[in-house]
């Protein structure tokens, strides 16, 4: 743990915490001080590791499983949080599932899994950890997606729940900010997860990072910071929003064929680039 200890005696829930965003902020609460719970569906090697690291450090930490598309394993993963913390003060809903497809071959169920688990579920558990979250005056972070703000082809099924997210993140933030309870949203640009290099053929971080203005790619260590910023009393009066953090991505107008070398012609007669 570090020195600061920001989060020390916090109890903190990250959901989808076995690889990638998740894991990673996980673990800088508890590099923080917190106490952790990891909880994964597939990645069960990874969240179980992620304890190694946290015991290591002297902290506090365990791993549940729990299928999201079955609300009654989300209970009992709110059940189980609560005994082993005795009780949570932070709470971050970043499980979910994506899906490519063309609007035209999408299907009932594909539909629904994904609206189950990326919606209802976080959805469920919130209002299933609320009493505990009242009386901590606790704080909630759902990660979202920079999807929810932009369109990409065949991302018709999962940008609607990112952007059913962002609603509800707006929404909760208002009604259970008289309850003391403060929420917001991350919506997260591409960032360098172990995902991306299974189901990708070739993926190139590096040239992912050229089409981004800040010219690199996230990792997820970027979002976990701004996670535990949005934890904390130095964001005590942000209260609703969903930030952006995606290196410029949504900001970029992108005219041009290549945004670091942009076409003239698609500015017409007198454009001088930089101006």
């Amino acid at each position: 743990m570090k020195n600061s200890a920001k989060m020390a005696n916090k109890r903190v829930l990250v959901t989808g915490s076995g690889t990638g965003i998740g894991r990673e902020i996980a673990l800088e609460f508890a590099r923080e001080g917190a106490q952790v719970v990891f909880h994964y569906v597939h990645s069960e090697q990874g969240a179980i590791s992620a304890v190694g690291e946290v015991e290591k450090m002297g902290g506090k930490a365990t791993a549940f499983k729990a299928n999201f598309s079955e609300l009654s394993e989300v209970m009992e993963l709110a059940q189980k949080t609560v005994e082993f913390l005795d009780g949570i003060d932070i709470l971050v809903n970043n499980a979910g599932i994506t899906m490519n497809l063309p609007f035209e071959k999408i299907t009932p169920d594909q539909f629904d899994i994904l609206y189950k688990v990326n919606v209802r579920a976080p959805f469920f558990l919130i209002q299933t950890l609320l009493p505990e979250l009242i009386i901590s005056s606790g704080v909630i972070i759902n990660i979202t997606s920079i999807h929810a703000f932009e369109g990409s082809p065949e991302h018709s099924v999962y940008a609607g729940t990112k952007g059913a997210i962002v609603a509800y993140t707006r929404e909760l933030a208002i009604e259970l900010a008289l309850k003391g309870v403060r929420v917001n949203a991350i919506a997260p640009g591409a960032t360098n997860v172990e995902n991306h290099y299974k189901v990708v053929p070739g993926f190139d971080p590096i040239a992912t990072g050229e089409m981004i203005p800040c010219g690199f790619i996230g990792e997820p260590l970027d979002i976990a910071r701004v996670a535990l910023f949005l934890a904390s009393e130095d964001a005590r009066y942000i209260v609703g929003q969903t930030l952006i953090v995606d290196g410029g991505t949504t900001s970029w107008m992108p005219f041009g064929n290549e945004f670091r070398q942009p076409n003239p012609n698609c500015f017409g007669k007198g454009y001088v680039p930089g101006i």
